[in-house]
């Protein structure tokens, strides 16, 4: 099992990080939460340190994560708080208007550059400081959207895949020197993000079970995990429909 017993979560106030921190706290976890609204993260670290023992470390400090220039300095500032990073979470994102980037090159490279751009500059900086000491974990929230390229939501899908085929190369290079680089992609989940969408039916999970199976993955060093495990089935039958029957449905 690998440890996460000091652990830097980047996009912590999501609906999903927030659930994450709260069960690795429960696991007796140091945390250190990076996130953009002040409010927000001021709200979960006092909830995490009502939660944390006395030994438990619960820190953090806002930042806008599309801002490249600070991410070399939030790493420094989680080592020196934590005495030490045994584990990354990547968590932060955005789920665009389609139409709106279709009609907006740079609504579309704004959203880019949050979904894969920022979280591939905190991967290579992680990757290297966990490369150099031989272990750890390294995670990153992406999602099933991209698996395959879809009218409803490609701009999203594309900036999912770049990520996801990142964390590939990542994991093949990172391997043999002992760090996981663990992928992973959710289905639907019941967040704020997804307010907009008709949330019936089995295919919808709520934030604290993708949550407990993020935990799972990132102790186990599981390299790719779908959540809920399901997706993984649905996602293997859309990537291979044939093109001709595929380009004619709206998915």
């Amino acid at each position: 099992m690998k440890t996460l017993q000091r652990t830097v979560i980047f996009g912590a106030t999501s609906s999903i990080a927030q659930a994450v921190a709260r069960q690795l706290v429960a696991k007796g976890a140091s945390l250190y939460c990076v996130g953009r609204n002040p409010d927000k993260l001021n709200a979960l670290l006092a909830d995490l340190k009502v939660r944390a023992s006395d030994a438990q470390i619960i820190a953090g400090e806002v930042a806008d994560l599309n801002d490249h220039h600070r991410h070399e300095g939030l790493f420094r500032a989680a080592e020196i708080a934590l005495g030490g990073i045994d584990a990354v979470l990547i968590a932060h994102g955005s789920l665009p208007d389609q139409k709106a980037c279709e009609g907006s090159v740079a609504i579309t490279l704004r959203e880019m550059e949050t979904n894969a751009i920022s979280p591939i500059s905190l991967l290579t900086i992680a990757g290297s400081q966990m490369a150099d000491r031989r272990a750890g974990v390294i995670a990153a929230i992406s999602s099933v959207a991209g698996d395959r390229g879809r009218q409803s939501n490609y701009v999203y899908g594309a900036a999912k895949g770049m990520l996801t085929l990142f964390m590939q190369g990542l994991r093949n290079r990172l391997t043999n020197a002992g760090v996981a680089v663990v992928t992973i992609k959710p289905g639907f989940v019941d967040t704020p993000m997804t307010a907009a969408f008709d949330k019936g039916g089995m295919l919808w999970a709520k934030p604290e079970i993708v949550a407990r199976g993020i935990v799972s993955a990132m102790e186990k060093g599981k390299g790719e995990v779908y959540i809920p495990g399901f997706w993984r089935l649905i996602m293997l039958v859309i990537r291979h429909i044939p093109s001709a029957i595929f380009n004619r449905m709206r998915l």
